[in-house]
């Protein structure tokens, strides 16, 4: 058992953070910035970040890591410092969140395994092991594999990190969409796909994050939890996404996330944050959920 699970033993329910992108922007990070790169030349705009999120009480904080894989890196002309910017981003994390176990961010790579694309397994997990290896030569004991679409592009990730470091505690989550046929990933995924094929593939902790609103979330944890018996982390945004003078808004307020959080207990979530849209304020109103629960 690691940091992350040892945690969550003791507590029983844990909170996890909110959005970076949403928080970055208000800083100034613009549509063509890359978030990546801002650990070495915003440092203090990062960590600012992290230390918002361990002061509205996080258990769990993660990092400006997501998109660091050298396939998404190589595409901005920063393949080269795929090792600087992924060890920058959680040293970052762990000096701004003290209090808070870090889980570095792990995204999708953006490309796609054999037949459908390219790259073949192995090739995949050096992608990831490279991303990966950075992250924990800055010290972190987390991961959380985030976004994923593929069950196998997950399984490559959740392989390296193991393979890089058997004591860490690796979450993965998938983002689903609703249509005629339930909930699936863009890869056609369902949710009980996930929860089985994470699970085989090593993950600690399972779940989903983006995509969905918290009143999504409850369907898609009640349906993850019928087939797996790992904790489940959520991470929702604040409600869907809202066209608004042609911005991208979610309008859901901390209170409105904060009274879903007993109902995504009870479909079996162990682990609450949020996603796009999300803001210190969300996470503190969920933390006061969370703590009731607890008692």
């Amino acid at each position: 058992m690691g940091i992350l699970l040892d945690r969550l033993a003791k507590k029983k329910l844990l909170v996890s953070d909110g959005a970076w992108g949403t928080m970055l922007q208000a800083q100034g990070l613009s549509g063509g910035d890359i978030p990546e790169e801002w650990n070495a030349s915003h440092p203090d705009a990062v960590r600012s970040v992290a230390e918002a999120y361990d002061k509205a009480g996080c258990d769990i904080v993660l990092s400006c890591t997501f998109g660091g894989s050298s396939a998404k890196l190589e595409k901005c002309g920063l393949g080269d410092r795929v090792a600087e910017l992924n060890e920058k981003g959680a040293r970052l994390s762990l000096q701004g969140a003290p209090n808070a176990v870090v889980a570095a961010s792990v995204g999708p790579t953006g490309e796609f395994l054999e037949p459908v694309g390219d790259l073949t397994e192995a090739q995949m997990e050096a992608i990831f092991s490279q991303q990966i290896a950075a992250i924990f030569k800055a010290g972190v004991k987390a991961l959380c594999i985030e976004t994923m679409s593929s069950l196998e592009e997950a399984a490559c990730a959740i392989r390296a990190a193991k393979k890089l470091n058997k004591s860490a505690d690796v979450i993965c989550t998938m983002t689903f969409q609703t249509g005629a046929t339930g909930y699936m990933t863009m890869m056609g995924v369902s949710c009980e796909q996930a929860a089985k094929g994470l699970t085989a593939a090593g993950a600690d902790i399972v779940g989903a994050n983006c995509g969905n609103g918290p009143e999504q979330m409850i369907a898609i944890t009640r349906e993850m939890r019928k087939h797996t018996n790992k904790p489940i982390l959520i991470h929702a945004n604040a409600g869907m996404p809202q066209l608004v003078d042609g911005k991208t808004v979610f309008k859901q307020t901390p209170a409105d996330m904060a009274s879903k959080v007993k109902d995504l207990v009870a479909a079996g979530a162990s682990i609450v944050g949020g996603c796009c849209g999300t803001t210190p304020a969300h996470i503190a109103a969920i933390k006061v959920e969370i703590d009731k629960l607890r008692k």
